[in-house]
């Protein structure tokens, strides 16, 4: 029998004119981390709200007109609806405060936020995980303080993939598109037409509509070549994130990057800082010379006036994270642009030669193109500085211009509602002291029980939650009801107020999903001791080309449905953001275990300690600085230069004994109030300790204090009077390289080995300088006791050597030192090449030691 054809039929509702304000709720991403937003439309038409996932501005396209009708009759509705509008407004309407204004001027200074996703919320899928939620977070944050900033993304069709799990335990990866009226953009009109922006691709132009995103106080703006002006395979190229291969990749970060440079160029926007988010939007680095050369400079002043407003921030301590491409696809990809704007291709490759001439480095370039650099912890600040080394050879790493800034999570948007509250009746003015660490200490105050009885009630709609989520996918999968009974039925036992451990992220081998299965004997006898159980929780995507990732998930499957685990273990389809609050909020305790020293920071952990949870990790990334011993438990790391094998199984050893003999047995240290009181003191500590140290306000405010602020004063003095101190320092820098090769350094008779306390030492070097002046180098002695003693340090003491006379071409500095510390201590002297226009003072990456 032939099927009739269906056609499909959208009526849109008329907002009434007492809600028409709901419009400019539903297209501005406030309602990502506003509660009171949320649950305005939810209190519509729940049912559809939950349909729509939570997508306010495609709730408002399906909902009933009998709903809005009602609604714009309800007086308890519009009493909130009124509520909420005055929050927004008040917002709005409030200005940066003093912390910020006394660093950026906002009449005068802009900062442009490159990335190539953006994770505000489940309902705009723009982003795949750690790094686009970190770049959400961090605009957020920017709005909340007000800066001046903008940011620059591009606009994917169908963004990251959904993410299924068959009844085998197989990944299913599919995509669905997203029509842009359903999401919270709109277009940029120009000159009363819709902005479009062009990019010179081989043998043609790629055009890209512009689209804005209102963030609060900021404004994202998105790139989009689905347009019919361009062939349909560059329509494809935002269709994905992450999508297709090395050319679509690599024509995705020109658009992102030389494209983004011109939307603002095009919106009359002028930048005193360029933020790059990793190397995806290095190509940046090209356009902005190309434009600063236009004003009469060379390529090299040009790259230093852009370079000097620069920062570039790299994630990812892992090789594989990091786009490499062979240099005959780059020579073919920019070929056209390059011989558009007059840049020679050997001196543009050269910024992101990977240590030799046939691969091409987006992180080299993005180095090369700044003068500031930071990973995003403590740790991994110091591994990128040994990973990317070469950029400045004869630099020790720990001493190169890569610093870090330790990532921070947005608290209003992952904070529960339940805890925000309680927070609102302990310390009213809480939302003003994210940065505020002894504020914090009113969490002691809040009585034990009614702390328990919260995270009780979250707990439990995370069982709730979980129950449907597994009930759909078993449904799906032909796995029967009592499957999912026997599965979820430890979990939903009041009585037993089970254990729950969370894990939920990326799916990457290096993050080790499996380490916590390696003793599975006794794994099993823990998690399934009838008077203490413990529910493990895992979540996340492998990437669809990553097949050991996938692999990971299959284990796991397979394990969950063993009768042994049952219960015990749970894996759920298709981790978002609107899963991770359900579990960051829920579970008791949070568990990571990646490779040490691969965890750049990680964030998922301190979301979960907003909210009580006890992180129980590895000592990398952000909890080698978070963890206090009392508000959570760490894992130490092996030495890396021990066998892996052997170092996860130390390392497994040590998880299973913390989680056998600490973790479990104080979560059921009960007694007679029903809760365990040890377990309540840990959680406080953690959520204490933790939320006022590792949110993005003052992440953002590192990033303004350490950063913007030295980047865009830099930046506008190389380039003030036409840009003559750029062009003084390239040319200075260029004489320097031609000579440095020449330049020897050597100690001046004997250094002496004692003198007293009191007294002073003479030292004297001879240079070589083949032609440079002994102003364009520093030469200085540094001291290092060799036994402190009860004595502190946090380095070595430093002394500058001045020049003392010169003769035959050979310079002689010297100095006094007197004993920075007592007893033994070593000295080291060295020289370097120095100009005052340097944005620090070792960017060449030259240097001798005696």
């Amino acid at each position: 029998m032939h099927k009739a054809t269906e056609f499909r039929l959208e009526a849109h509702p008329l907002l009434p004119e007492a809600l028409e304000r709901l419009e400019d709720l539903a297209n501005d991403l406030f309602y990502s981390w506003d509660h009171g937003v949320r649950s305005l439309f939810a209190r519509i038409d729940l049912r559809l709200w939950q349909k729509v996932e939570h997508n306010p501005k495609l709730f408002l396209r399906r909902v009933a007109q009998d709903r809005l009708d009602e609604a714009a009759e309800d007086r308890a509705f519009l009493a909130e609806y009124r509520r909420v509008l005055s929050t927004y407004d008040a917002y709005l309407e409030a200005g940066p405060g003093p912390e910020v204004t006394e660093k950026l001027d906002p009449e005068t200074a802009l900062v442009a936020y490159f990335c190539a996703e953006f994770g505000f919320h489940e309902s705009f899928p723009i982003y795949s995980g750690g790094l686009g939620i970190l770049a959400g977070d961090h605009c957020k944050a920017a709005s909340d303080l007000a800066l001046p900033f903008v940011a620059i993304g591009l606009l994917y069709q169908q963004g990251y993939f959904i993410q299924s799990i068959d009844a085998q335990g197989q990944q299913i990866a599919r995509y669905q598109s997203h029509s842009s009226d359903e999401l919270p953009i709109t277009p940029v009109i120009k000159d009363g037409e819709v902005l479009r922006i062009s990019v010179p691709f081989p043998g043609r132009n790629v055009i890209a509509r512009v689209w804005e995103a209102r963030v609060g106080h900021i404004r994202l703006y998105l790139l989009d070549s689905h347009t019919d002006e361009n062939s349909h395979e560059d329509q494809q190229l935002t269709l994905q994130l992450y999508g297709g291969d090395e050319s679509t990749r690599i024509s995705q970060e020109m658009l992102l990057g030389i494209g983004g440079t011109r939307v603002l160029e095009a919106l009359g926007l002028q930048p005193t800082v360029w933020h790059i988010n990793e190397g995806h939007a290095a190509f940046q680095i090209l356009e902005r010379c190309r434009q600063t050369m236009a004003g009469g400079l060379s390529f090299e002043a040009a790259l230093e006036a852009v370079a000097g407003a620069t920062l570039f921030t790299t994630h990812t301590p892992v090789a594989a994270g990091h786009d490499i491409f062979p240099r005959d696809l780059v020579y073919h990809a920019l070929g056209s642009y390059l011989e558009e704007s007059g840049l020679d291709f050997e001196k543009v490759f050269a910024l992101g030669a990977n240590g030799d001439s046939e691969s091409f480095n987006m992180t080299g370039l993005g180095l090369r193109g700044s003068r500031f650099h930071n990973g995003v912890s403590r740790i991994h600040g110091g591994v990128a500085a040994s990973m990317e080394g070469g950029i400045w050879p004869q630099v020790p790493p720990e001493e190169n211009p890569i610093g870090y800034i330790t990532n921070g999570v947005h608290v209003p948007t992952f904070l529960a509602p339940e805890w925000s509250s309680l927070f609102d009746i302990q310390a009213p003015t809480w939302k003003s002291e994210l940065r505020n660490p002894p504020f914090w200490e009113f969490i002691d105050q809040i009585p034990d029980y009614h702390y328990w009885s919260v995270h009780k009630a979250l707990k439990q709609q995370m069982a709730e939650y979980i129950v449907r989520c597994l009930k759909r996918q078993h449904k799906r999968n032909g796995i029967g009801h009592s499957v999912t009974e026997r599965m979820t039925r430890p979990l939903v036992s009041p009585e037993k107020d089970t254990l729950v451990i969370g894990f939920a992220r990326r799916f990457a081998t290096y993050k080790r999903a499996t380490l916590i299965f390696s003793d599975l004997d006794r794994l099993e006898q823990i998690v399934t001791n009838p008077d203490r159980p413990v529910v493990l929780v895992f979540a996340g995507k492998a990437h669809p080309r990553d097949k050991p990732g996938q692999q990971l998930i299959k284990v796991i499957h397979d394990l969950s449905m063993h009768p042994s685990l049952m219960g015990h273990l749970i894996l759920l389809e298709d981790y978002d953001q609107a899963m991770a609050r359900r579990l960051l909020s829920g579970v008791d305790v949070w568990l990571n275990t990646p490779e040490y020293p691969k965890e750049a920071s990680g964030t998922s952990g301190e979301k979960a300690a907003l909210n009580g949870a006890l992180n129980l990790s590895v000592l990398d990334g952000w909890w080698g600085e978070g963890y206090d011993g009392k508000n959570g438990w760490g894992i130490p790391p092996r030495d890396t230069e021990l066998d892996a094998e052997f170092r996860n199984a130390e390392e497994a050893r040590d998880l299973i004994d913390m989680l056998e003999f600490e973790v479990v047995p104080l979560y059921y240290e009960r007694a007679s109030q029903g809760y365990s009181k040890g377990w309540v003191k840990r959680s406080k500590a953690s959520m204490k300790t933790i939320t006022p140290r590792f949110n993005s306000q003052r992440m953002v405010m590192d990033y303004v204090t350490n950063y913007y602020q030295t980047a865009s004063s830099h930046g506008a003095r190389l380039m003030a009077d036409g840009g003559r101190l750029a062009s003084e320092l390239a040319d200075w820098k260029s004489r320097v390289r031609e000579a440095w090769q020449g330049v020897t350094l050597g100690v001046v008779g004997c250094v002496e080995s004692h003198c007293p306390h009191d007294g002073t030492v003479d030292l004297r070097v001879e240079a070589v300088l083949n032609g440079l002046s002994a102003d364009d180098v520093r030469v200085e002695c540094l001291v290092r006791p060799e036994c402190t003693g009860t004595h502190k340090t946090s380095g070595p003491a430093s002394f500058f050597l001045k020049p003392e006379s010169e003769a035959d071409g050979r310079t002689v500095f010297a100095t006094q030192v007197q004993p920075s510390y007592p007893g033994l201590q070593t000295l080291r002297l060295r020289m370097y090449p120095y100009h005052q226009a340097l944005g620090h003072p070792l960017e060449m990456g030259a240097m001798l030691w005696v």
